[in-house]
């Protein structure tokens, strides 16, 4: 099986080396991997030790900065080596302040996980909520380096708990412990054999509460708000744009409208604006504007949005309208707003979890969100309790860094 998957790999790499010349994404992935080893070498000496997180993304990059940070801090000798396997992640965060070298991971093949490894020479490895490369995990577990999955998610739909997911069960033998984030999880993974498990929740709730201990303020949002209920739109799509445009281009109130698409290319951002009737600005012409005139924002650039949702009264989170995915609902529920996302959310426990409680409303077509929207803007009472419930259920899930990090020390 292993040899099946490795020509896989092999045709894949050729595949997407052809795709690279029509699809710019498809090009950073390829061109982000050609001086991997450079940089590991400019960054790690041969007498150096790392810690090495592996993130597909940026959500989970964001997921595991808890655990960096303070592995970063208890071991200062270290070095700490992010890896993303995908540009929307990579792109965003190559520039972090935690890692003391961020690259792209190299394709999974035998080749590349050997001298990888072999390059960072780490301690212990942490991969994010998933993603099990074969060729990496044998290495590891050759090697004995200690492995842990962090904020791990199963589902019995997924290979490993199939009849014909030996080889990726295989793979799971590699980590040394599985902190995963509810008790279905660790069902599953006990079924299987596998008895080094802890439900130790959601690292990403560490990580939005400690959002409340930074400064959050940016001058152009008090300026534009100006003392009114403000909506903001997080990680918007298209789909999710349609409907919204509908409800703001016919709202009579004051409320301010902000958003923040998930693609902010200059071509998209256009057309966006171009389809709104209210007065509208971009982020990026702000400048030399009387801002509190205008009343709809958009922001098109990329960095801000958590600090923006501190001035939302009610959010909108995007993705739960298309198959994409919804995007994070944790960051507004931790300043307490109310949030509003569209009905594809049943694979987010936190969406589910907040949908019963009622903090988050979910709609599934445009009455239903005129009615959500509406309601939420018009009655301060259904604000603040839906507000209270949001930040209510972070704060009472936090605690999954300490979990894991009290094990390591102890282990």
């Amino acid at each position: 099986m292993l040899f099946i998957y490795n020509f896989f790999v092999l045709i894949v790499s050729q595949i997407i080396k052809v795709v690279a010349l029509f699809s710019p994404k498809v090009k950073l992935f390829v061109d982000g991997r050609k001086d991997v080893f450079g940089l590991l070498a400019d960054k790690i000496g041969p007498s150096d030790t790392s810690i090495w997180f592996h993130a597909a993304s940026l959500g989970e990059f964001e997921q595991g900065l808890p655990v960096m940070e303070q592995l970063k801090a208890q071991y200062p000798q270290h070095k700490i080596v992010v890896t993303f396997f995908s540009p929307s992640g990579y792109e965003v965060r190559k520039n972090n302040s935690v890692a003391d070298v961020t690259v792209y991971l190299p394709l999974d093949t035998q080749f590349n996980a050997q001298r990888f490894i072999k390059s960072i020479n780490p301690e212990m490895v942490f991969f994010i909520k998933y993603e099990y490369w074969p060729n990496y995990l044998n290495e590891l577990r050759k090697l004995e380096v200690k492995t842990y999955l962090i904020s791990g998610i199963f589902r019995a739909d997924q290979a490993f708990f199939k009849w014909y997911g030996g080889f990726y069960r295989n793979a799971l033998k590699t980590f040394d412990y599985f902190f995963v984030q509810n008790e279905s999880s660790k069902v599953l993974l006990q079924k299987l054999g596998f008895n080094n498990v802890k439900i130790s929740g959601d690292t990403r709730f560490d990580r939005v509460v400690s959002i409340l201990e930074r400064d959050t303020s940016l001058v152009f949002m008090e300026q534009f708000k100006n003392h009114q209920l403000t909506v903001v739109i997080g990680s918007s799509w298209p789909k999710d744009e349609g409907y919204l445009l509908n409800y703001i281009n016919q709202y009579k109130g004051a409320a301010k409208f902000i958003f923040a698409p998930h693609n902010i290319k200059q071509e998209q951002i256009a057309q966006l604006k171009s389809s709104i009737t209210k007065k509208t600005i971009l982020f990026s012409e702000k400048e030399n504007h009387h801002l509190p005139d205008f009343q709809v924002m958009i922001i098109d650039t990329i960095g801000i949005l958590t600090k923006v949702y501190s001035y939302a009264d009610v959010a909108y989170v995007g993705g739960g309208f298309g198959t994409a995915g919804l995007h994070n609902i944790l960051e507004p529920a931790t300043f307490g707003t109310p949030t509003v996302i569209g009905p594809n959310y049943t694979n987010f426990s936190e969406a589910v979890a907040l949908v019963h409680l009622g903090g988050c409303l979910s709609v599934a077509n445009q009455e239903e969100l005129n009615e959500a929207f509406d309601l939420l803007l018009q009655n301060e009472d259904e604000r603040y309790e839906k507000g209270h419930i949001c930040a209510t259920f972070i704060q009472m899930n936090k605690g999954a860094t300490d979990i894991i990090l009290n094990h390591l020390k102890n282990s």
